[in-house]
């Protein structure tokens, strides 16, 4: 139970940021545009790319040793400072809702979403890169649990983006609410770093 929280606090503080795909899942949830399919393509997509993430490092295990271990906690604890450089030095940025009512065929959500999704480069740094590597040393049944709570945020997240996006997009400009969201993602994300920092050491 433990690891399936830990997942779903490490996928909530990933997903959490304001972006394109975001942004684009809060319009079609203003429009009522396929709102159902948008939500779950984002979602279905970030459980693939989870569980990719997460067991195409089981699939490499052979081919790890200490030194190789060593190297990419590295370059995670050095993912993870980035990380947290951007959160802190993050200002609020502007954007704007598309709130008129025209909609987009079937086939043009569908493509704009996948689009949203798949051309989005953080999607594979965050869970196929971040959390593969985060998990590498999990036992299989532990890789299993981290997986489950990290789709769960990513299921609860984009439905409630999109269904409720109405209420979102009223507090969406709300400096201090994002300063507070980026403070917690900050201090969670310290706790990820000296985990990994244990790692190393031991």
């Amino acid at each position: 139970m433990s690891f399936i929280i830990l997942g779903f606090l490490t996928g909530m503080s990933l997903i959490l940021a304001i972006g394109a795909q975001n942004i684009f899942v809060i319009e079609q949830g203003l429009k009522k545009n396929f709102t159902f399919l948008v939500c779950s393509i984002c979602a279905l997509s970030d459980v693939l790319l989870i569980f990719l993430g997460i067991f195409i490092f089981q699939y490499f295990e052979s081919f790890f040793n200490s030194t190789v271990e060593l190297i990419f906690n590295i370059l995670l604890l050095g993912f993870l400072f980035y990380f947290i450089r951007g959160k802190i030095k993050q200002k609020k940025k502007n954007f704007l809702l598309s709130t008129n009512n025209q909609k987009n065929s079937l086939l043009k959500t569908l493509l704009k979403t996948l689009g949203f999704t798949f051309l989005n480069p953080h999607v594979y740094s965050d869970t196929v890169f971040f959390l593969g590597n985060f998990s590498k040393s999990f036992l299989i049944e532990q890789k299993y649990y981290f997986g489950i709570g990290a789709s769960i945020a990513s299921i609860s997240f984009f439905f409630l983006l999109g269904f409720l996006s109405q209420y979102f997009s009223k507090h969406l400009q709300n400096e201090k609410i994002w300063k507070i969201i980026n403070f917690i993602i900050i201090l969670f994300m310290i706790f990820l770093t000296l985990l990994v920092l244990a790692e190393i050491i031991n």
